[in-house]
């Protein structure tokens, strides 16, 4: 009996060797999690993702920052802008999908993406309907841009002359955001009606959407799981000058495909920046326990490179490193983008204004995904607008300006898994790993068997050189 079950551990304990090595080497249960993780991530009707894309249950709050002029008349005469730092104004968005419509086969579904915004007072550090902000005129700088038009310069003198506007102008937060009636404006419409009377920075953009998408619902692919197909009924962009430029990658940030690798590149297509830009792994980070990719836009997205000359139109119109000149898409104003404080940009635009602070904890964009998942942890959009100045012979408005890429606004918008969120999360991970680990504890018990065999082979060897009483016995007895 006894040797019967020294044998049985010694099989039990090879077999259960090879077999998790075998497990291990094929890959079987982190193939068939996998599979099933791909199977699940699709956009289908009345299924919990489904529900979480068209209306997210996680808070994303806007934060927004003026850049308040100080010294507005030494500017004109030639002299460095100083700017103080106003915010945060903090606003809570609204999300949702609407106009939901599924097409072909259940592969590509189309949406709107509708935000509204909601004021937070006790995350802000003022009432943005009281709260006074002095920062460049916009609407006085694009007509002047307009004016290079030869056939109207005259009219839009005129137009500037009479109505008396001022270089720099001082309006409460709300109306800068969300709009205030323009005198210039207000004549242009009579004339242009494709030109609104009121301007705002945020202007007809609370309570609205940027545009029908049709995204990919990864039924084909997991790969391309609510990846962008169309915007506003088109499949790239016209405002740049090179087919790459105007291509439309990846999604809309909201959401990325599960089981990424940490060297894959990812896109997104913020429509407010105007152009799709890539992310690159930068760190790994765990929030609320949970595992997560930190991705973040690199350097080289704006950089003065032969890879974005196609972004500087006319050919060759690249402002420097760290700008986007954006005014192609904007009707011609003058706006340009980059990152708060001119983070990441060239020092020749930080230097140019006093006030300038970048750095890296509050001014980089990022976002931590779960690679599991691809579910979003946390993550900060950080965009700042800005303005071109310089100095326009023919308008005394502009006085002795200096050429410049002018600082109006900065926002965050930033989103956290919440706690109950991350625990149910954590669940289906643990589950996750428990299965993918089965090998493991398969081999585990091989070696657990193996030293039990191992104990009872030398057991066996102590009982034989003890021997029996009558072994032991001499040969001759007296």
């Amino acid at each position: 009996m006894g040797r019967c079950c020294f044998y049985t551990v010694g099989t039990l304990s090879l077999l259960l060797l090879v077999t998790s090595v075998t497990l291990l080497v094929a890959r079987v249960f982190q193939k068939a999690m996998d599979q099933t993780i791909e199977k699940n991530m699709v956009l289908r009707n009345g299924t919990e993702i489904f529900d979480t894309w068209k209306k997210p249950p996680l808070p994303v709050y806007t934060q927004f920052y003026f850049f308040n002029v100080t010294n507005p008349e030494e500017i004109l005469q030639g002299e460095q802008p100083q700017v103080e730092e106003v915010g945060p104004y903090t606003y809570r968005e609204l999300r949702s999908k609407a106009n939901v419509q599924f097409g072909d086969n259940g592969t590509t579904i189309s949406a709107v993406s509708n935000k509204a915004y909601v004021f937070e007072r006790n995350q802000s550090v003022g009432d943005p309907k009281v709260d006074l902000i002095r920062t460049i005129n916009i609407p006085v700088m694009t007509v002047i841009e307009w004016s290079q038009n030869h056939f109207i310069r005259e009219i839009i003198e005129a137009m500037v002359k009479a109505y008396e506007q001022k270089l720099f102008v001082t309006h409460t937060v709300h109306e800068l955001l969300w709009g205030y009636k323009d005198e210039i404006l207000s004549l242009i419409h009579i004339f242009r009606p494709d030109v609104p009377p009121n301007f705002g920075l945020f202007y007809e953009k609370n309570g609205t959407n940027d545009g029908d998408y049709v995204f990919l619902t990864g039924e084909d692919n997991y790969l391309n799981f609510t990846k962008i197909v169309e915007w506003k009924g088109k499949r790239s962009l016209d405002w740049w000058m090179t087919d790459t430029c105007n291509m439309i990658n990846g999604t809309d940030g909201d959401s990325f495909h599960p089981l990424i690798a940490k060297d894959e590149v990812l896109y997104v297509f913020p429509s407010d920046f105007c152009r799709s830009v890539y992310i690159t792994f930068s760190d790994f980070k765990s929030i609320h326990g949970l595992p997560a990719f930190r991705y973040t836009i690199p350097q080289e997205v704006l950089a003065n490179s032969s890879d974005n000359a196609g972004f500087c139109p006319p050919e060759g119109n690249c402002l420097g490193s760290g700008v986007l000149n954006v005014s192609i898409c904007k009707n011609g104003a003058p706006i340009v983008m980059s990152f708060p404080h001119f983070y990441q940009a060239e020092e020749k635009f930080v230097s140019a204004i006093r006030g300038m602070n970048p750095n890296k904890e509050d001014h980089e964009t990022f976002v931590d995904i779960n690679p599991l998942t691809g579910v979003i942890l946390r993550a900060a959009k950080r965009l700042q607008i800005n303005i071109y100045v310089q100095k326009v012979s023919d308008f005394i408005q502009t006085g002795d300006i200096r050429t410049m890429v002018f600082p109006v606004m900065y926002l965050s918008e930033s989103v956290l898994i919440d706690e109950e969120s991350a625990r149910q999360l954590k669940s289906v991970i643990n589950t996750t790993v428990i299965v993918t680990n089965i090998p493991y504890i398969v081999m585990a018990l091989g070696v657990l068997f193996g030293l039990i065999f191992t104990w009872m082979a030398c057991k066996g060897q102590g009982s034989m050189d003890e021997g029996t009483a009558d072994e032991r016995a001499p040969l001759i007895r007296s």
